[in-house]
C-alpha cells in the first residue's frame, strides 16, 4: 500500500506528465528529425523523470530538466544511427566479385554450415572472410573489441573446418560469398 507521500507524488508526476508529454515529443521529433521515435523518447525521458521524481521534482526547474534528458536521449539515438549508417556503408563499399561457373553446391554447403554458427561467429567469418574486412573494420561493423572478432573467429573457422572438413575453409567461405551468396534464391 502506498503511503499519502507516495500518493501525493504519483498525483504530481500524473499532472507534470499531462502538462509536458506533448511539448516534450514535440521537442523530440524536432531535434530528431523522426515522428515516430518522438513519442518513445518522451516516453523514454519520462520514465527516467518518475525514477527520479524526488529530485525532478525538487529542482528549480523541472520541466527544464526534462527537456535536459530528451535533448540527451535525442543526442544518443542520432549517434547511434550514425553509427549504424557508418556499418551499412562498410558493407556496401566492398565491391561485388564476379565468379564465373561458381560451385552452387559448395556455396550452399558453407551457407549451411554458416546458419548453424551463432550469430557473432557468424558475423566474424563472413566479414573477415567473405567481405575481406581488417579485424578493426570488422570489430567497428559489429560494435565490439577487435580482440572479441579475433577470438571468434578463430572459434567460428574451428566450427567450420569441423562441419565442412579441413580443406580450404576460408578460400571455400570467401568462394561461396563472392556473388553477394546467392544460391539459387535460398538467401535468408
Amino acid at each position: 500500500m502506498g503511503t499519502v507521500v507516495d500518493d501525493a507524488a504519483s498525483v504530481e508526476f500524473h499532472a507534470f506528465f499531462e502538462r509536458h508529454y506533448a511539448e516534450l515529443s514535440r521537442l523530440a521529433h524536432l531535434l530528431t528529425g523522426e515522428s515516430d521515435a518522438a513519442d518513445d523518447l518522451a516516453a523514454d525521458a519520462l520514465l527516467a523523470l518518475w525514477n527520479r521524481w524526488d529530485r525532478v521534482r525538487a529542482a528549480d526547474h523541472p520541466a527544464a530538466y526534462a527537456r535536459g534528458v530528451v535533448a540527451n536521449l535525442a543526442r544518443t539515438r542520432i549517434r547511434s544511427a550514425v553509427r549504424e549508417r557508418r556499418r551499412i556503408a562498410l558493407f556496401w563499399s566492398q565491391r561485388e566479385e564476379k565468379v564465373e561457373n561458381p560451385d552452387i553446391a559448395g556455396a550452399v554447403d558453407v551457407q549451411e554450415a554458416l546458419r548453424r554458427l551463432p550469430f557473432r561467429k557468424r558475423a566474424c567469418v563472413v566479414l573477415r572472410h567473405a567481405f575481406d574486412l581488417s579485424e578493426k573494420d570488422t570489430a567497428l561493423a559489429l560494435g565490439v573489441s577487435v580482440g572479441t572478432v579475433k577470438s571468434q573467429t578463430s572459434k567460428g573457422m574451428a566450427e567450420l573446418q569441423r562441419l565442412l572438413g579441413s580443406q580450404g575453409v576460408p578460400q571455400r567461405v570467401h568462394a561461396a560469398m563472392a556473388r553477394g551468396g546467392e544460391t539459387g534464391g535460398r538467401n535468408r
